[in-house]
């Protein structure tokens, strides 16, 4: 399995548009966010993890040019709004492309992009084939299969996704101790890690080690990272199993 971080940012992405912050005018290229996603190749399908606004981008930069299914974590435009770009992969594919969310995820997709959903016969509409998920169904794409793990981001209800080894869980607060049995033996995980300071929608640093200790994966990745945090400064401050994603990182799992 490849997953390549397509983006490490919270929802405005770093720099943030007006900010002189001293991350936001960092030249490290490591402080560089777009908005949070990752594709992962894994049994000969190329799987995405969100699809936000940079998405185009995003993929251009890394060469990529499939996508075989699009799982959405939750219906947030920093997650969604990416998805009229996938009429090119329609065209290159000849077909819809296959898209797994709760039902929340697809209503919210209906108001956001209605165009693709009126049965307009306009030939430049994005084509999608709807897949319903629920938290507590395995579901199999191709020969994979995709554990979804219940979050809460706020008072959100929100997903993760397990694949084998691999778990990915982003704007999480609060991961029911319940459902913390289904990343048993994970060995790498990706979590989010929003800022130094408590927040009531996500995870702060410290909380994301305290989950990562939790889950005990040998490896966590952090992101969906706020444009408070320098990857240098905060890698120094972090376990040695524990390390800040960012942008363009290829993992091999």
């Amino acid at each position: 399995m490849e997953v390549v971080f397509l983006g490490t940012g919270a929802s405005q992405g770093t720099p943030i548009l007006g900010c002189d912050c001293e991350v936001c005018r960092s030249v490290n290229p490591k402080d560089k966010r777009l908005r949070s996603s990752v594709l992962i190749h894994h049994c000969g399908t190329d799987l995405l993890v969100d699809c936000g606004p940079d998405f185009r981008y995003q993929m251009i930069r890394e060469g990529a040019n499939n996508v075989d299914a699009i799982l959405f974590t939750h219906g947030h435009v920093d997650h969604t709004g990416g998805l009229d770009d996938i009429r090119p992969l329609n065209y290159l594919t000849k077909k819809p492309m296959e898209i797994y969310a709760e039902q929340r995820v697809i209503d919210a997709l209906h108001k956001q992009f209605f165009y693709i959903f009126d049965n307009s016969t306009y030939p430049g509409v994005p084509k999608v084939n709807i897949h319903t998920i629920t938290s507590d169904a395995e579901f199999k794409i191709g020969d994979i299969a995709v554990t979804p793990i219940r979050a809460y981001h706020g008072q959100l209800p929100i997903l993760g996704f397990r694949i084998d080894d691999f778990a990915y869980i982003t704007d999480a607060k609060v991961v029911p101790e319940t459902e913390m049995e289904k990343l048993k033996d994970v060995t790498t995980l990706v979590v989010n890690a929003l800022q130094y300071d408590t927040h009531p929608m996500h995870f702060s640093l410290d909380e994301a080690v305290d989950f990562a200790k939790r889950v005990g994966a040998e490896h966590t990745y952090f992101t969906h990272i706020g444009h408070r945090i320098s990857h240098d400064s905060a890698l120094s401050k972090l376990p040695a199993n524990v390390q800040l994603a960012y942008d363009g990182l290829h993992l091999n799992i």
